[in-house]
């Protein structure tokens, strides 16, 4: 893929994420599943990791290596003509340059990088050491030519990290060191009730990624709430298994 494709793809997902008007990305895990969204009318996706681990077999928290993810990346990409970010979970171990490359070279326009460094014992990044990581990713993608959308996460909601009181302040500071290495989106992974995402919203200086179960959320409850981009995680996937599960069983 020519890197004026690259640059477009970019430039388009960038542009839709609009605080107050979401994008949704549905959240694949290979060609077939992306395929199936595109047909849906979504106009970009994102490619989860606990999905993909799943498909091939390996441990989500990066059991798999990058080298597994962007072969699937590059099927992705190679079925469908929209823009594609992807989960790089905390970065496999790999530099800022290899991880920009090895996306672009895939194809994918995007990523999205979280703060617990899974092959290091699980610990969490200092905020400092993240936002030092998103502005080594903003650097190597600018080296590269194109302007790789940045979706900084932080994890502290799910690991419950920390006394619950100050969480949503810590939340907040920790991706405003993001936003300003050279995030696009930050993402508070977790599911929030509607005061907090107000809150986070409301108090971030760049759109909020917000997660959905898509099977029973209600899509329209987001905007409201400011958020600005919506992915599933692994609950489209689950969805589907669910549903593959109660269909099997009448065979059993």
């Amino acid at each position: 893929m020519s890197k004026e494709v690259l640059q477009e793809r970019a430039t388009t997902l960038k542009a839709l994420h609009v605080a107050g008007d979401p994008v949704i990305l549905p959240t694949v895990w290979d060609a077939w599943s992306a395929t199936l969204a595109v047909a849906a009318g979504f106009s970009a996706l994102t490619v989860g990791s606990h999905p993909v681990a799943d498909s091939v077999g390996k441990e989500d928290g990066e059991g798999m290596s990058f080298d597994d993810l962007t072969t699937r990346v590059a099927q992705i990409t190679g079925a469908v003509d929209v823009p594609v970010s992807v989960d790089v979970e905390s970065g496999y171990g790999e530099s800022a340059r290899r991880l920009i490359d090895g996306l672009l070279e895939a194809g994918a326009v995007g990523l999205n990088v979280e703060d617990t460094v899974h092959k290091e014992g699980k610990r969490l990044r200092s905020a400092e050491e993240h936002a030092a990581l998103i502005g080594e990713l903003r650097a190597a993608s600018e080296a590269a030519g194109v302007h790789v959308v940045l979706n900084a996460r932080t994890d502290l909601f799910i690991r419950q990290d920390g006394d619950e009181a100050d969480r949503v302040d810590r939340a907040i500071a920790r991706l405003t060191l993001a936003a300003e290495a050279g995030a696009d989106s930050l993402y508070p992974v977790g599911r929030h009730d509607d005061d907090t995402m107000r809150r986070l919203t409301s108090e971030l200086p760049l759109p909020v990624n917000a997660i959905a179960i898509p099977d029973t959320d209600d899509p329209s409850r987001f905007g409201p709430l400011g958020v600005g981009r919506i992915s599933f995680g692994p609950f489209f996937q689950r969805a589907l298994s669910t549903h593959a599960e109660t269909m099997l069983a009448r065979w059993k």
